[in-house]
């Protein structure tokens, strides 16, 4: 994530820099890069929570950090990228939710709560980045694949052979680095002038 976030820094570094100098907060026109700036950070927490915050339990602490870069990914293609309605396919992500809540339950113990809500959020990413290009959906699907995979391998290892742990990563990295691509393509495009 580190690298994500400043191939995404260099590609947004005039717009925060205007937004800043022009009120000295984060401006309409800078919004969507701090928003993507704070998705890939709290990605990257979340990514390292065992070594960022030793004294925590790790998977929580997980699951609160990428909730909040859902969200922040979420606003940012709800309010500034997002440029059609709800793909009736989209209504799959609904149906994952409820899926891996079953599948999942037995296994989830006093975690049942948080990976729920944590689901809500990812299926919300994956369902937003529908309304945006092909490449963010692409990013979206992936991204949500990537932590099936892995919910699948904390909660029910027994089914998921060895394999399965490079793909984790694979649909992670490719996930994130497709939403970026295309989120920062669609701002650019948003901001020049027509």
């Amino acid at each position: 994530m580190p690298l994500l976030a400043v191939a995404a820094v260099w590609a947004v570094r005039g717009a925060v820099r205007a937004g800043f100098r022009r009120s000295g907060r984060v401006s309409n026109a800078a919004l969507p890069s701090a928003l993507l700036l704070a998705a890939l950070f709290f990605s990257w927490l979340g990514d390292g929570a065992g070594t960022f915050f030793p004294f925590a339990p790790e998977l929580p602490v997980m699951l609160g950090s990428f909730g909040i870069a859902h969200i922040c990914y979420i606003w940012l293609m709800a309010r500034f990228v997002a440029h059609r309605p709800f793909p009736r396919w989209a209504l799959v992500f609904a149906l994952w939710w409820v899926l891996m809540l079953l599948v999942l339950w037995p296994t989830l113990g006093n975690l049942t709560l948080a990976v729920a809500a944590y689901g809500i959020v990812l299926a919300g990413t994956a369902a937003t980045a529908a309304r945006c290009s092909p490449m963010v959906s692409a990013g979206g699907v992936l991204f949500l694949s990537s932590d099936t995979i892995l919910a699948l391998r904390i909660f029910m290892p027994e089914v998921m052979p060895n394999w399965t742990s490079a793909l984790v990563m694979l649909t992670y990295c490719a996930g994130q680095g497709l939403i970026v691509a295309g989120l920062l393509r669609s701002t650019a495009a948003a901001r020049r002038p027509q």
